[in-house]
């Protein structure tokens, strides 16, 4: 391996490339062979055994600590539990430590920012379950966390401290106070981990879909159906983005969030259920969520003349419309050439034939509808990250690249996710979990896609899903992707994994299936 610099003591990451800080190198010791500058680490190792000057020799690939740094503080870890007090002040030097050189390894590592997706269990209120967790997450090389703080009808809030209509994660006797969000932030900073809190969006879960005073906050299609009959998923309650039920208690959710000091925000599931089969797509207006009386009332509030209401109501209620149809409306509002309605360029509908004005009504109204159903996807949105910008923190959304393609000749992805005209000035994270068997190519070509359409600016972080050192769940391993990523994206400069439980599963497996006392 050639010798960058004296920064290549991280056992061969391909991501160091910088060559900052050599100061202490001369020209001939830069020419040292690997082994022996290996050997002045393992040197310095030994002199400065809590120093961070040891930073460089402790951090392996990707800047994951080696085994010896990971059995020392969990060693200390363990005895501080038993309320050694000596252990204790060693494993705090000890977290303070790694929280250095994790800072130092990232700061010289491709990619500078690299997050993991975490979701805690009623389990985490144990004593040191936090900490253990967090701690194997900086041994993984990880110095951010997307924590999930909203999903299946659950928020990460103390049950004595939660506005929202949810059911708080902690449900134990006693844990009334227990603020898992809280003591999560304050512990991954103290370990130089930044947190972003990530909350599911428009969906908002099964629980709140039963009760009997948010019936009209759910989206329904043209059946009146609402998305638990669609996806037939119970973690899975889609709202109308349009209610202002439905708006209002995501606000109360989002500045409860916001309170615990988050370094960020996350929007997921900013998008309509998806569907199967058939149901993939949306290719007639029934398929649209946009039957929630809310939606209704917005859509009939963009006609922007008497006929363009009628025309509209009529296409909305029977799910199409007629030449019959369009004569009645003639009848009824002779004074008005055409229907009108927001971003509908002005026709001289009347000069034209019944059947070629059939065809441009069907057309536009189809379109009309389309648009709507998305301009609320993206309405919703930047109502929820206001409160995070106006106190300066990054808000980002989270979606699927190819949940905004055109199916067929004149239908949708049913998600009507239109990620693309997301704004400018919120951080994008696309979710490249593309299978192409062994290759990595096709995760590479979605996020190269992303890039080509997000606006000048934008700070786009891809979401790979993955395990180290292994293919999982036909992914393939993360340092496989990684560096398809590096080399086809180089302006990327940070990444998130999903998620903890991939990377750890029998940790995971064991966090949620304890026994509280």
């Amino acid at each position: 391996m050639r010798i960058i610099s004296g920064r290549s003591l991280f056992r061969g990451n391909p991501g160091i490339t910088s060559t900052k800080n050599l100061s202490f190198f001369s020209r001939k010791t830069q020419k040292l062979t690997l082994s022996a500058i290996a050997l002045l680490a393992t040197t310095a190792s030994l002199l400065h055994p809590f120093g961070v000057k040891n930073a460089i020799a402790a951090s392996g690939p990707y800047c994951q600590f080696i085994p010896e740094e990971v059995a020392a503080k969990e060693k200390l870890f363990q005895a501080s539990l038993e309320k050694n007090i000596s252990a204790t002040e060693e494993y705090n030097s000890i977290v303070q430590r790694h929280s250095q050189m994790l800072q130092k390894c990232r700061s010289q590592t491709w990619p500078e920012e690299q997050a993991v997706w975490l979701r805690l269990y009623p389990c985490d209120v144990s004593p040191g379950s936090i900490d253990s967790v967090l701690d194997r997450i900086v041994n993984l090389g990880y110095n951010k966390i997307h924590l999930e703080v909203f999903y299946d009808s659950q928020v990460l809030l103390p049950p004595g401290d939660n506005p929202t209509p949810w059911t708080p994660v902690v449900r134990s006797p006693g844990g009334e106070n227990i603020d898992l969000l809280k003591q999560t932030i304050e512990k991954a900073h103290a370990r130089g981990i930044k947190v972003y809190a990530w909350l599911f969006t428009m969906n908002f879960g099964y629980a709140y879909a039963q009760r009997p005073d948010r019936q009209e906050a759910l989206a329904r299609n043209g059946t009146g159906k609402n998305s638990l009959t669609f996806v037939h998923d119970r973690a899975q309650a889609f709202v109308d983005p349009y209610s202002r039920q439905a708006q209002t208690d995501y606000y109360q959710l989002v500045q409860a969030v916001l309170k615990r000091q988050p370094d960020g925000i996350l929007f997921d599931y900013v998008r309509y259920p998806q569907g199967v089969g058939e149901q993939s797509a949306v290719r007639s207006v029934r398929d649209l969520w946009i039957y929630g009386k809310s939606s209704l009332d917005a859509l009939y509030n963009r006609a922007t003349n008497k006929k363009g209401l009628a025309v509209i109501k009529k296409y909305i209620e029977q799910g199409n419309l007629t030449t019959e149809d369009i004569a009645a409306i003639d009848r009824q509002y002779p004074e008005e050439s055409q229907a009108k309605w927001q971003g509908r360029p002005n026709l001289a509908d009347s000069k034209e034939t019944l059947q070629i004005r059939y065809r441009n009504l069907k057309s536009d109204l189809w379109l009309f509808s389309v648009a709507h159903a998305a301009q609320g996807v993206l309405d919703f949105l930047s109502f929820a990250a206001q409160p995070a910008q106006r106190l300066g923190l990054p808000a980002g959304a989270v979606f699927f690249p190819n949940a905004n393609r055109l199916v067929g000749g004149e239908g949708f992805d049913s998600r009507l996710q239109a990620w693309d005209k997301f704004p400018a000035n919120l951080e994008w994270h696309p979710m490249a979990y593309a299978l192409c068997g062994d290759r990595t190519d096709c995760i590479s070509n979605e996020v190269k896609t992303v890039l080509q359409k997000a606006p000048e600016g934008t700070k786009v972080t891809p979401a790979l899903a993955g395990a180290w050192g292994q293919s999982y769940r036909q992914h393939p391993s993360l340092e496989a992707q990684m560096e398809a990523l590096r080399k086809a994206t180089p302006e990327i400069n940070s990444v998130s994994h999903f998620g903890y439980s991939w990377l750890e599963p029998e940790i995971d497996r064991q966090r949620r299936s304890c026994t509280l006392q």
